[in-house]
């Protein structure tokens, strides 16, 4: 409407009111007007057609020129192809007529508001603007300006800006803003801050100038304007646009300035702002900015992010994001961002830095090994390198903790002259190592390393120490001449100490005379040893010290101190109290007081129904009571020997025992019965030679001679002509097992049963075949051989037979076949080994076949048992643990796997660790998970299987924390260390999902 008002005044029509008028009604004028009001009401297609039969009426020049303008109007807005046309040829054909400008105008503005900036070009092209008024003139020198400006012709726009900025009207605000711009893009700084300067003078664009000005200062380096303009702008100006990027062009310029402070608040406020990322670099310099300013936590949180490429600044943020963790005391994370630095070549000096930064830092944390190597790669590295002297210092002090003591021992064995302070780490390191080999059972290898810690006697104490193991080692090896000399080497060094190493010697020594056979020799030890350890607290070895004694004095026939011995480990309750009134009982059942030798074994057999010795002591009471003519009683203990356990060795001689107490008392059926029993399940004991005598006897007592030949005739057969041949047959096959010729045992052993399938030797024959086939790795022969000597139940070798079997099932993965044979040997075993060994092959069996309640009560009976099999108690904390876990009994298990971890650096351990630490994460309690890895890993790290499986959790740990640096450190470190296939397999695998 505006423009049609314009128009019709440019015109100089008047419209007056005529409707009265009948001329009005004929006239021209009034077809004129029905065109303008068709047009006022937007019926744009109507107006044009309605022009067509205007101009065939007689029409004044000032109408007809209404009627093409309108025509041309109503083209334009119908966006008809010949309206631009019209237009043009409306502004020509009517040269200096008032309503050119305005039709040019018209023009200009229909198509600047449609941004067709160049036909608006060409539409105010026709306008002449000097001829409008100032607002008129100054909006469209504007719009002129801002359609170049669309069409990014700067140069052209230019002009128009800076005469629209001359006329003072509000558009000349707008015409500042642009020109400011431009000039700022060309780089003209003097007119692009006085133009925007005046710009934000405009409540509109007084939040927006300042980003621009800030960005021109910024990108010019001109940081003190910078600062000095944006600082006030931040404070006063409310709303600011792109307030974020002026407080990162502020953080640029604090940085630059080392106006640390102030550059770490800006990069903050741009981050927390939350509208756009930093570049590398800037994430870098924010870093930097919160570490000058020891904002150690917020620095780390930078430059773990921009440390994430392999690149000269990626090296650069490591390192100070390793000595951000150090100032932490995040001894772990320093390590893998200073590994990360170290193994980058950009900046030669950070490298060399981060090497030996890298190893401090490990030894520190108690990472010895990985100290080492860092130590051992810089000295490598750098011979002449600015930390030389004190990486020196700190290997040789690593050398002492580390676990990895053969490479420790070949690195000090590369020093040739070695200082006082190298001689005395390689003497603690060669020690150390020997002990390895000593639980390793490579008893060899123990033996040489314990002679060269000797090469370097500096500690006294571990001389002392050397020797007592050497002692050790050669017990266990069987050498107890050599045993003995070492023990003795000991006790010479500590008579002048304080040495627990002493008391140990004693008992070791006492051990090595008394398996020696030198009871007397031994007997000194022993005595010595309870003597001092009596009254003590921490009694050692006290109580099997004190039986040993007694049984010294016992084989000596020194009855009196054996009966006193023994009498004081009942009164002290020793551990080993059953097997002291047993003792205690032989002894004064040899000084014929038998009467307390029997109630002694009555409290054994009462009190300790599962006593080893259960078995002896009721066969011994049968014997006191044979002795003793009390055939009755006698008969009673044997048949009670037999019921309880009808498995025992011991079961012949008690068939035989009662056979001839029955026979003293004229029970002839009883006796004839009980020899029978010998002969026909047992023919082949050492009883039944007396047992065919007694019965012989016995039937012609009865008059029942004629029963005797069928007996006869089968001890015969199992006897063959006396054994003289046959007994050097079977002396020669044993021969040929003892000294591990098992194939030739083989052979001889199953010739041997061939010769004389029914000799007295057949059970030990069967067994040495048996195990002599298990030597060689032939599990399914064996098995015949010991299932052969499973059905012979009078068998001495019988229970030894059972527990192969159960062993060989175990070891085949028949964990249900294993079990019962397992549980029989565990019952039936004669000695502590022996039910150690059914116990362990117990715990195994009973975990794979998921019973897990008996795993945990069989586990806790082998726990007992510690120290007599190697290991023994760590595999039953290990799958106690497990079970625990398997029963969601998580508490208990992680107190079974922290005893486990603090007390065997074994490969149980190890495992144990890995499973401490899942069970941390599992409960979502990820520090203490990545703490228990730190801490308690480092004794663990030849066990390469399991000490991968804990990083390969720490690194999961670290994802899961959202530690994608740290994680990405940690296995890669993984896939370039370790020797293990399967783990090396597992961290890449992990480490592609991570990038």
């Amino acid at each position: 409407m505006k423009y049609h008002l314009v128009l019709l005044a440019s015109l100089g029509l008047c419209l007056k009111v005529q409707a009265q008028s009948g001329l009005y009604q004929t006239s021209p004028q009034r077809s004129i007007d029905e065109q303008v009001e068709l047009f006022d009401k937007q019926l744009f297609s109507a107006a044009l057609l309605d022009n067509l039969q205007i101009q065939n009426l007689p029409l004044s020049s000032e109408q007809s020129r209404s009627g093409q303008l309108h025509a041309a109007m109503s083209a334009l807005q119908l966006e008809a192809p010949n309206g631009p046309g019209l237009m043009k040829t409306y502004i020509l054909e009517n040269g200096n007529h008032p309503s050119v400008a305005t039709a040019g105008l018209y023009m200009g503005d229909h198509f600047f508001y449609k941004r067709n900036y160049r036909e608006a070009l060409e539409g105010y092209s026709l306008v002449k603007s000097e001829k409008l008024d100032a607002e008129a003139r100054a909006d469209v020198l504007f719009k002129q300006g801002y359609a170049y400006f669309q069409l990014n012709e700067y140069s052209k726009a230019a002009p128009f800006f800076d005469q629209a900025k001359t006329l003072n009207q509000p558009v000349s605000f707008d015409a500042f803003y642009y020109s400011g711009y431009i000039a700022l893009k060309n780089g003209n700084s003097q007119k692009a801050i006085a133009d925007l300067q005046a710009a934000s003078k405009s409540q509109f664009y007084a939040n927006k100038v300042p980003y621009l000005l800030a960005a021109m200062y910024y990108e010019q380096k001109n940081f003190d304007e910078l600062i000095s303009y944006a600082e006030p702008k931040l404070a006063s100006v409310s709303n600011l646009e792109r307030k974020e990027m002026i407080h990162l062009y502020l953080a640029e310029a604090y940085f630059a300035k080392k106006q640390f402070n102030k550059a770490a608040e800006n990069y903050d406020a741009f981050v927390n702002a939350r509208k756009g990322e930093l570049t590398r670099e800037q994430v870098y310099k924010g870093g930097i900015a919160q570490f000058e300013i020891k904002n150690y936590q917020r620095a780390a949180d930078y430059l773990k992010v921009s440390a994430s490429s392999n690149d000269e600044l990626g090296q650069a943020s490591s390192y100070y994001l390793g000595h951000s963790y150090l100032k932490l005391d995040n001894f772990q994370f320093a390590s893998t961002s200073f590994k990360a630095a170290s193994t980058s070549t950009f900046n030669k000096n950070i490298q060399e830095e981060a090497i030996f930064n890298y190893a401090k830092v490990n030894l520190q944390k108690g990472s010895f090994q990985a100290g080492i190597s860092g130590l051992d790669e810089y000295l490598e590295t750098y011979p002449r390198g600015k930390f030389k002297g004190e990486a020196e210092t700190l290997l040789s002090e690593a050398l002492i903790n580390t676990n990895d003591y053969l490479r420790a021992i070949e690195q000090m064995d590369k020093i040739n002259n070695k200082s006082p302070r190298i001689r005395e780490a390689y003497q603690k390191v060669a020690f150390y190592q020997a002990m390895v080999y000593y639980r390793d059972q490579r008893f060899p290898g123990a033996i040489a390393y314990l002679n060269k810690s000797l090469e370097y006697p500096i500690d006294k104490d571990l001389i002392l120490e050397s020797h007592f193991w050497k002692g050790e080692i050669y017990a266990a090896s069987g050498d107890l001449n050599a045993a003995i000399k070492s023990y003795e080497t000991a006790i010479n060094l500590g008579r002048t100490t304080s040495s627990s190493y002493i008391n140990k010697s004693l008992y070791g020594l006492g051990y090595a005379y008394f398996n020696s056979q030198k009871y007397a020799q031994a007997e000194q030890q022993f005595k010595t040893y309870t003597d001092r350890l009596r009254n003590r607290n921490d009694k050692e070895n006290y109580g099997d010290a004190l039986l040993r004694l007694g049984d010294c004095y016992y084989v000596q026939k020194r009855f009196r101190e054996a009966e006193q011995t023994f009498q004081l480990a009942i009164t002290e309750r020793n551990e080993g109290i059953d097997y002291a009134y047993f003792r205690l009982a032989v002894v004064q059942n040899f000084q014929s007081n038998n009467n307390a030798a029997l109630a002694n074994l009555e409290r054994l057999i009462s009190n300790y129904p599962n006593s080893l010795y259960l078995e002896d002591a009721l066969f011994q009471r049968g014997q006191i009571f044979m002795e003793e003519t009390r055939y009755s009683e006698a008969a009673n203990a044997f048949t009670e020997l037999i019921n309880k356990r009808p498995s025992s060795p011991f079961v012949p001689y008690a068939l035989e025992g009662r056979a001839v107490a029955n026979f003293s008392m004229r029970n002839y059926d009883n006796t004839i019965r009980d020899y029978r029993a010998i002969l026909d399940q047992h023919p082949n004991s050492q009883s039944s030679e007396t047992a065919l005598k007694g019965l012989q006897e016995t039937l012609a007592l009865q008059g029942r001679s004629g029963e005797f030949s069928d007996y006869l005739e089968n001890y015969k057969r199992s006897n063959p002509d006396g054994g003289s041949v046959q007994s050097l047959e079977f002396e020669a096959a044993k021969s040929l097992y003892f000294e591990k010729s098992y194939s030739q045992a083989t052979r001889s052993f199953e010739n041997y049963l061939r010769s004389y399938p029914q000799s007295a030797q057949r059970s030990d024959a069967l067994y040495f075949l048996g195990d002599s086939y298990l030597q060689l790795g032939d599990k399914e022969k064996a098995l015949v051989s010991f299932r052969a000597l499973e059905k012979e139940p009078a068998s001495p070798q019988r229970l030894k037979a059972i527990q192969k079997i159960g062993s060989i099932e175990l070891s085949k993965g028949n964990y249900e076949q294993a079990i019962p044979y397992l549980e029989t040997s565990s019952q039936n075993a004669r000695t502590k080994i022996e039910e150690a060994e059914a116990l362990e092959g117990l715990v195994l069996a009973y975990f794979q076949t998921q019973k897990h309640n008996q795993v945990i009560s069989t586990a806790e009976r082998l726990e007992k048992l510690d120290g007599i099999l190697p290991q023994a108690k760590p595999k039953a904390l290990l799958f106690k643990a497990k079970s625990q876990l398997a029963l969601g009994r998580r508490d208990a298990a992680e107190i079974s796997l922290a005893i486990l971890v603090d007390g065997f650096k074994t490969v149980q351990g190890a495992e144990g660790l890995f499973l401490l630490a899942d069970s941390y994460r599992a409960k979502g309690q990820i520090e203490q998970s990545n703490n228990a890895i730190f801490d308690l890993s480092g004794p663990f790290v030849d066990f390469d299987y399991w000490y991968g499986r804990m990083f390969i959790l720490l690194a999961e740990n670290y994802i899961q924390s959202g530690e994608s640096f740290q994680a990405k450190a940690t296995l890669e470190s993984i896939v370039e260390n370790t020797p293990n296939a399967e783990i090396k397999s597992m961290a890449q695998a992990k480490l592609q999902n991570l990038k």
